[in-house]
This record gives C-alpha cells, structure tokens and sequence, in this order.
C-alpha cells in the first residue's frame, strides 16, 4: 500500500519548522520529509521525529547560492569544491536523522557549459555522493524537475536519468519520481511508473495546475494510486505540494486513500 510523507518544507507552514512535526503527526502521517534541514542542528530534528514517532525519509543536499539563483551543483563545471562541502553536511545529517534517500541536486546547467562538460561533471560528483551515502547507508536520489517550473534545471526528463543511472552504475542510485514534475514534462504516468519501478526509490506527488494538493488538478489520483498499489512499489510517496487552503483542510484525500486501502485489506464475507 503506498505511504506517505508530509513534506515539511510546504506543509503545515501555519507554525515554525521545528513545530510542524508535531502537527505532521497529529494528522496521520508516521513519515516526513523536507528540501533542506541545514538551519536546525541535526540532533534538534531528530528529537522532534522520536518524540512524535517519526522518521524522515528525503531530504536534498544543500543548493548552493540560492539567492544567486543555484538549485544544486552536481552538473556544474567548476564547483566541484561546493558540491562536495555540501556533500559532508548532507552525510552528516543523513547519519544522525537516520535517512535513507538523499536528493542530490543537479542544478542548472550554465549556458556556456558543453553537453559534455556537464555530463562528466554530474556523474562524476554522484559516483562520489553514492560513495559517500552508502558508508552511512543512504541512497543518491535523481530527481527530473520539469524546466517550466524551473528553467535551465539539468535533469529533467526520466530517460535522462534512467540513462545517468546506467552510467553511473553504482547499487545506491535510483531515480526520484515526482509525479507533479513528470505530468509537466512528459505525462505517460502509470506506463512510465511501471517501466522504471525497480530503479525508483522515491516519488512525490502534487497535482497540476497550481500544485495543490490531489484532487485540485488534472491527474487521477485515485487511479494512480490504486496502479501504485497493485505494481507493488513499496517506498514512500511525499507529499510536495502547496495547500490551497490550510494544510488539515486539504487533507481530504489522504482521508479517502486510507478508506480504500482499509476496504482492499479487508477481508471478504459471504
């Protein structure tokens, strides 16, 4: 049965970071993620997550710039001495909150970058994140990230990151699917889910337009989950998404996906 993951980064924004793990699990969630712990010590947001009974599942490795405009390093010639700073605080944090998936950001690709300038920088900087996430027993996430959203992001499409996967060729590196993203870029959901489910480690979801929570948009939750369910993908589905209207208000869905799968456990009667 899929599980989810309150992202803490878009949910329960209505309080304090450190104060929506609490919230997270007063409304049914036992999993969080987040894009990026690095403004809290580790050790703070780990004792939110055991006094709540929680664990963490997905967090990003630290972005670079942000205010000059990086998402992430990974593919970007010359910043190889950021990407692996960011790196070791992204192990650090990995080690302590005990988190199996760490998105390695790829960043946006330079304009005056060759294909194969970024090409062997990325994949040489997540042979040496798969490296270092394996010693503390973390999975390198690839995520595509449509370019609407954001322009110029290097990995966008889920072929682009089968094939970087090949290539890297290492036990502890899977693809991050986010079903919000890949509706934006290519669509094909469930076929594109069932092809790839064995390199997958992660998806996310979030519905289209607006990315709100499901139901607000185009695509057919109760149908993919359902798909979701019965391929037997059995990680963690995070939930990225930006609440219309409060957190706990839209939190109807997860509702009726609790009811379906308590239905499909149930036994049958005469």
């Amino acid at each position: 049965m899929p599980k989810f993951a309150a992202n803490l980064s878009l949910l329960f924004t209505e309080v304090a970071f450190l104060d929506r793990f609490e919230r997270a699990a007063k409304a049914g969630f036992r999993a969080v993620e987040f894009l990026f712990p690095y403004e809290h010590p580790a050790e703070a947001i780990k004792a939110r997550l055991d006094e709540h009974g929680l664990v963490a599942v997905l967090f990003n490795t630290p972005p670079g710039d942000w205010d000059a405009g990086e998402r992430g390093t990974a593919c970007v010639p010359g910043r190889a001495d950021a990407f692996r700073a960011g790196l070791a605080r992204a192990v650090e944090y990995a080690r302590v909150l005990e988190v199996k998936n760490v998105h390695v950001l790829a960043g946006r690709a330079p304009p005056d970058a060759s294909a194969a300038a970024l090409r062997r920088a990325y994949v040489g900087n997540l042979r040496l994140a798969a490296e270092a996430l394996g010693e503390v027993g973390a999975r390198a996430l690839l995520e595509p990230i449509n370019r609407v959203d954001m322009p110029g992001y290097y990995m966008n499409r889920t072929a682009q990151a089968i094939e970087a996967i090949a290539e890297i060729d290492a036990a502890n590196v899977f693809m991050q699917y986010d079903i919000y993203h890949a509706q934006r870029s290519e669509g094909e959901l469930a076929a594109t889910i069932e092809k790839h489910l064995a390199r997958i480690g992660h998806m996310q979801l979030a519905d289209t337009p607006g990315r709100h929570e499901p139901g607000t948009g185009e695509i057919n939750y109760p149908f993919l989950f359902e798909h979701i369910d019965r391929i037997g993908y059995t990680g963690h589905i995070g939930c990225e998404y930006r609440p219309r209207a409060g957190t706990e208000a839209g939190l109807g869905w997860l509702a009726a996906e609790a009811s379906r799968q308590a239905a499909a456990t149930s036994p049958v009667t005469p």
